[in-house]
Order: C-alpha cells, then structure tokens, then sequence
C-alpha cells in the first residue's frame, strides 16, 4: 500500500533543482537572483572551483524581487555569480542521548571537530511555544543546589527565571553551580557570544566533569556572524525540546540573551529596519517572547530555564532587561555592592522575586522565608543610620530584632562555589534560623 501511495504522487514531484546567483554582497547582507525560496529557508552557497565548496546561508528577506541572505559563516570566497541552492526548509539539527556530554556549534555539529555519534534525529531549530491550554500547572519545586534560591526564591519543575546583572558579578559561576548541584534529568547550556578563552573556562572550571557529564552544551563565540550566535539559541532550545517530549526534567540555561538581542539587532540593521528603543529593530522584541515562550512546562515534561541578562551600566530598566523581565516567571537580580562585600552567590534577595513560589511550598516554609525577607528589608532601610552610630537601640523594636538577625542571615546567605546543598537542608536551615530569635 505504501508503494502504490507514492506511485500515485510520482506526476506531482518537482523534477527541476532551481538555483540562484549572487548579485551583490553589502556588509553580511548577500543579495542573489533566486532561487525559489521562502523566508528561514536555508541555502547554500557554492563557492571555490567546480563550486565543490559551499557556505550556510539562511534566506532574511527579500528587496526587490532579490533574496536577501545571512551567512553562517564568513564570506570571504564568495564572488559575484556564485551558485546559491535552497534545500526548501529550515535548518535542522540532528538530536538524542548520543550527545549527551558533548560540546556542540550552532548547527549542532560536536565543537572539536569530531563526528556526530549514531542514532540520532533530524529536529527543526524553529518550532512553535506548547499551546497554552496544554500546558499543565506549575505544581513541583525542583532542588536547584543553591541554599539561597531553594529556600528564599524556590524553582519549580518548567519555570523559567531570568538572571540579571552587569559583567563580572557572577554569572556564569552561578550557572555552574546550578548545572553541577540540580536533580533534573539533564543540563542544556547555551553559550552565546561568549570570549573564546571563556568557554573551556567554564567547561572546565565552573562546570566541570561532574556537570559535564550529565549536560549538552551549544557555543558561538562573539567573534561568529550575527545568525550563528541567534541559531545558537534556537538549536539548544530546540535539543532541549527534544527531551522534554521524551518525559524528562530538563534544566535550561542560556547565557545570555542580551548577546542574542544585539546579534538580531545586526541582522534587522542589515535588512533594512528602522532602529528603535535604544538602537534595536523591531524584530528583536518579537523574536524574545518567541524564544523564551518555547521553554516551560508541556504534557509530556518541563524545561526549567534561567536566562542571563547582561544589564549595560546595572540599569536594570533597559530596553532587553524590562522585556524579558516582563516574559520570564521570575528574576534574580545580581548585585555589585554585595559581590564586592564577599557575600556569593550575590544575589539580592530584596529585589529578587518567584513568582510561583507560594504555589509549590508548605505554608510554614513560605512564612519563613517572608520572616527572613521582612528582617533583611528592615535592616537594609536602617543601614545607614546604624552604621555611622546614628541609631540608638531600644528607638525601634523592628530595628533591633533586625539588628540581631543580621549577622546569621549573612551566613545563611553565602554558600561556597563548590558546596552542594540540598534543598531539605536549605529549608531546615531557614527554620533553625527563624526560630533563633523566637
């Protein structure tokens, strides 16, 4: 029956390969004379002698009847007349257990140049967010490692988390810490416009061989083209889709979405759109919600996310920060002045919110934590007035039971860079605090 359907389909096959030639190349835009595409469609672009070497290339746009085209990679050989073929479809990634523990470039080929194992599928980099009626309730915490997020600021199974900050306060050291110390199923981490000299950096001192071992890390370095540090962050969106609809808990980082907003912005310079808040195009604010809408929970598993968000100047009102902000379940907003105190993780618990914590912890935990939050507030509103000697005890009750916390929550706060803390102890922790003064 199979043989007989397709013989039927035989007179409707396209039996004529169409291709195109470039006709102009300005910056990283590539213009060609066809072919027959649609927008997202890879092409490839022969290039050398007997055209027996070809470049990537994803179809942007069109102006003019001409194709508008993004390289994968540099554009050094082309010339004008060069052959451009279109495969028809989109980039494809090839996906499952095999690359577990490996480290893959934006097309999902192994960094180190080796070969992909066996037993793998073809999966599009672009797909659509689960309907939201389909998606089931936030109704798990899940144990993250970190005694300061377990406790005060509690992740469940799909939520997905933004963590704000400017370079160098931690960012990157706390993804390794979540990475090595989760009980999800598996670690996908998405490096993006990363320095080169960091990336084995942070394989090999902030994730190490443990976190290594149980993860699949996607990398494009600053110095890439525009469109592999964006397909960057599709492809490992798409590897970890991929095991949550074979019924896994998937743990999701991408570090950091700033760098991809900034890659879109290059990509909707070139074709033409208008700049606008602060320089970006219009289609950066479309292409974020998209992105960060396909993690979260589904009917068969949850991808738990936390995005970076690199905040120019610690202005966590700029335009990609209030964005994703707005997107995202919650936000962990990282602090200079605590870094610079020696408090790690620099998290600020104050200004720091889950906004589905209270739905998947016990009512004795969630007035804990609002204990620990109302003295640490109390505290850090006197904070002035105590430490030039302006404040005499006995003038507040609030104060002083504030004043008597401070120190323990400080200790309760800071956790080594390579001490696992289980979420149990986490909360005992929290209550043996609570309960010190009471």
């Amino acid at each position: 029956m199979k043989i007989e359907s397709l013989i039927k389909e035989l007179p409707f096959i396209n039996q004529y390969k169409r291709y195109g030639k470039i006709s102009r190349v300005v910056g990283l835009m590539i213009e060609s004379r066809g072919p027959e595409c649609s927008i997202g469609d890879l092409c490839y672009i022969h290039i050398g002698s007997n055209n027996k070497r070809k470049i990537y290339a994803e179809v942007v746009g069109f102006r003019e009847e001409k194709v508008l085209l993004m390289p994968y990679s540099n554009i050094n050989d082309i010339s004008p007349g060069s052959v451009v073929e279109s495969t028809g479809k989109p980039l494809e990634v090839r996906v499952g257990d095999g690359l577990i523990g490996s480290v893959l470039d934006s097309l999902g080929l192994p960094l180190d140049g080796t070969t992909l194992p066996k037993g793998l599928i073809n999966v599009p980099t672009d797909q659509s967010p689960p309907n939201p009626m389909l998606r089931p309730p936030i109704r798990d915490p899940i144990d993250i490692g970190v005694k300061m997020i377990d406790s005060l600021l509690t992740v469940g199974k799909g939520q997905r988390v933004g963590i704000f900050a400017g370079s160098g306060v931690g960012k990157s050291t706390l993804m390794g810490m979540i990475a090595r110390n989760t009980t999800a199923d598996i670690n996908v981490i998405a490096l993006i416009g990363e320095r080169g000299r960091e990336v084995r950096e942070f394989i090999e001192n902030d994730l190490g061989s443990e976190g290594l071992r149980n993860s699949i890390i996607i990398v494009s370095t600053s110095d890439q083209p525009a469109l592999m540090r964006v397909k960057a962050a599709y492809t490992a969106t798409a590897i970890a889709e991929f095991f949550r609809d074979k019924g896994k808990n998937v743990m999701f980082m991408m570090d950091s979405v700033t760098r991809i907003a900034m890659a879109q912005r290059e990509i909707g310079l070139a074709i033409g759109e208008p700049p606008t808040t602060k320089g970006y195009t219009p289609s950066v604010f479309a292409i974020l919600p998209r992105l960060l809408e396909r993690t979260g929970t589904s009917e068969l598993g949850s991808i738990t996310a936390f995005y970076t968000v690199l905040v120019d100047g610690d202005d966590m009102n700029e335009p990609i920060a209030d964005t994703v902000r707005g997107i995202l379940d919650g936000h962990y907003i990282l602090d200079r002045n605590l870094a610079n105190k020696g408090q790690y993780p620099a998290i600020n618990v104050i200004k720091s919110i889950s906004r589905v914590m209270n739905q998947i912890v016990s009512e004795e935990h969630r007035r804990n934590a609002e204990k620990l939050r109302d003295l640490l507030t109390t505290y850090m509103n006197a904070e002035d007035l105590i430490n030039i000697g302006a404040y005499k005890r006995g003038s507040s009750k609030e104060i002083d039971e504030a004043i008597r916390y401070y120190p323990k929550i400080i200790s309760f706060l800071k956790q080594a860079t390579h001490e696992n803390i289980s979420k149990r102890d986490s909360i005992n922790d929290l209550q043996r605090l609570v309960e010190m003064g009471e």
